[in-house]
């Protein structure tokens, strides 16, 4: 189901999105070699927990942690896990917090400690592919707009786009019509309209852009072991322009 939010309803999703953004900000500085993904977790769901908020992930189909933690070559739904983080490693974290009823999402990629040119080069495409896709997110655009404008600049970077896991709308439930894929045929797909919120997340990997499943069900990982980067906000499309709810400072 496809919903229009009200000035209102925005509003309230903007400031679960600061609260969000709040969090991303304090692992730029958490995130170090030694740690491990169960140490993100604890930290997230420590300050989601101390702000009033809720975890939205812990139940959904079953999840049970508030964050997803991906390293290297795990695409997406990584689990929080004891392995140690070393020097070099690339990771998303992925969450969803719920602010009295108003959901925010946004993943964004780290790297653990100084990034190799390979992590580095990654890193700066896929942020730039999303920054793409959410200037194409105007009124009167179509999805495939979106789609088209990742999908040509990181495909001329020599990246590939993930196809299986895509953006959708957000709010009153975590997932929402309509789906956004990071890939497609420009002027294709529904018409954007204001009050609509989505999320916009590329996936980019280094090889190809298929996918293989781990045996737990939900973390998915590159076929040829390459890495692969993610980088996610949640946004409103408004008649001034899309309006970024998850933005963070110095971004």
């Amino acid at each position: 189901m496809i919903t229009l939010k009200s000035p209102r309803e925005i509003e309230a999703m903007d400031k679960a999105g600061d609260l969000l953004a709040e969090i991303h900000e304090a692992l730029r500085d958490f995130i170090k070699p030694g740690i491990t993904g169960m140490d993100i977790e604890e930290f997230v769901k420590k300050m989601i927990d101390d702000n009033g908020a809720i975890a939205e992930q812990i139940g959904y189909q079953g999840y049970k942690y508030a964050t997803c933690v991906s390293i290297n070559d795990e695409i997406c739904h990584g689990f929080p896990r004891e392995e140690v983080l070393k020097q070099g490693d690339l990771i998303t974290v992925d969450m969803v917090i719920n602010l009295n009823g108003a959901l925010a999402d946004s993943a964004w990629s780290y790297s653990v400690g100084e990034p190799t040119d390979e992590v580095r080069k990654l890193m700066e495409v896929t942020k730039n592919a999303l920054y793409k896709g959410i200037e194409a997110a105007k009124v009167g655009n179509r999805i495939g707009d979106i789609g088209h404008a990742i999908q040509t600049y990181v495909e001329g970077e020599g990246y590939s786009v993930v196809r299986e896991f895509i953006g959708h709308g957000i709010g009153p439930t975590l997932h929402e019509g309509p789906s956004v894929p990071h890939y497609g045929e420009p002027r294709k797909g529904m018409r954007l309209k204001e009050g609509l919120v989505i999320t916009i997340e590329p996936m980019v990997n280094t090889g190809t852009w298929k996918s293989k499943m781990d045996d737990n069900g939900w973390t998915a990982r590159t076929q040829d072991g390459g890495l692969s980067c993610q980088y996610e906000h949640t946004l409103a499309i408004t008649k001034d322009g899309p309006k970024i709810l998850t933005q963070q400072k110095g971004e």
